[in-house]
């Protein structure tokens, strides 16, 4: 039940979060010599106004797609890691999740490139007049033909890089701040706590792993018009920083952070209540970690994912 309640709780942080991931990655790729946005919310403003509000949810099929299969693999890694492990601490914790975060990328890889893609098609445009991609099915199937299994595992590296921390990060802060703020099944405010425990921890997240996060995004991106810019990470970490300076690295953050907690906030409220209802509201989750979704099912899921 708890499988499914975080597929379920995941689904609900795509919706709300979504809108918030593609003003992040039109920000994160837009060319520094003819800009598109002036930030976070002039983005915002020009994709419904050029696009319609359909614009924010471009590229939304790919993570939906993705969901049931990152979190099989993050609640059955994470679970399995901590049961050998034996002790909950917070770093086993952290261990525990950065051994699901690193699993999960293979998965985690593709499905972003595809959102990627998808959420850069028709830039500025109401209706577009040719879409190179149908859906994200059709996206991964003309990378694949055309550039074989390299080309839909392009940014493999990053993501591995980004999600291995940023999931061990999620837990742990998600670990520390629950025994900090106490969360008791007998607890009026167990929900609350339960709420901001995950949408702080998805921040954290995030925090710690961003600027592999825009490289990510630049490296999924190229090609896209059929130029290629960069020759690999490094060659787009030196063009990047010679080109725009190290404030980079910060590109799309302020979209990604406002994104992080009610992402998280949908997910924590949904899994709970299912859990809630699926035992009998007398019962209720027996501790805090029956309701603990994963990080990256969110960003990036979410927090993170996705999935911070």
């Amino acid at each position: 039940m708890d499988f499914v309640a975080g597929c379920i709780g995941g689904a609900a942080g795509v919706l709300v979060g979504h809108p918030f991931d593609t003003v992040k990655v039109r920000l994160q790729v837009q060319s520094i010599d003819k800009p598109l946005y002036r930030g976070t919310f002039h983005c915002f403003q020009s994709i419904i106004r050029q696009e319609t509000a359909f614009g924010l949810y471009k590229g939304i099929g790919s993570p939906m797609m993705g969901l049931t299969f990152i979190n099989a693999i993050v609640f059955g890694v994470q679970g399995n890691t901590m049961r050998m492990l034996a002790h909950d601490t917070p770093m086993n914790q952290f261990l525990a999740g950065a051994a699901a975060g690193a699993i999960q990328s293979v998965i985690c890889c593709p499905m972003e490139l595809a959102k990627t893609r998808m959420q850069l098609q028709g830039t500025g445009e109401k209706k577009s007049s040719r879409k190179l991609y149908k859906n994200s099915l059709d996206c991964l199937a003309r990378i694949y033909n055309r550039e074989g299994l390299r080309g839909v595992n392009r940014g493999m590296v990053t993501t591995f890089i980004r999600e291995t921390p940023g999931f061990g990060v999620y837990f742990l802060s998600y670990d520390v701040l629950t025994r900090s703020i106490g969360c008791e099944p007998d607890d009026r405010y167990m929900i609350p706590k339960l709420l901001f425990a995950g949408g702080m921890a998805g921040i954290a997240s995030w925090l710690s792993t961003y600027p592999v996060d825009v490289i990510k995004s630049r490296l999924q991106a190229d090609g896209v018009g059929g130029v290629n810019q960069y020759s690999g990470i490094a060659d787009c970490v030196r063009q990047s920083v010679r080109r725009e300076g190290y404030m980079v690295f910060t590109r799309g953050l302020t979209s990604t952070l406002l994104r992080a907690f009610p992402v998280n906030a949908a997910t924590f409220a949904t899994v709970t209540l299912i859990l809630i209802y699926s035992r009998g509201v007398q019962e209720g989750p027996k501790d805090c970690e029956a309701v603990q979704p994963n990080h990256h099912a969110q960003i990036q899921q979410q927090a993170q994912p996705s999935s911070l």
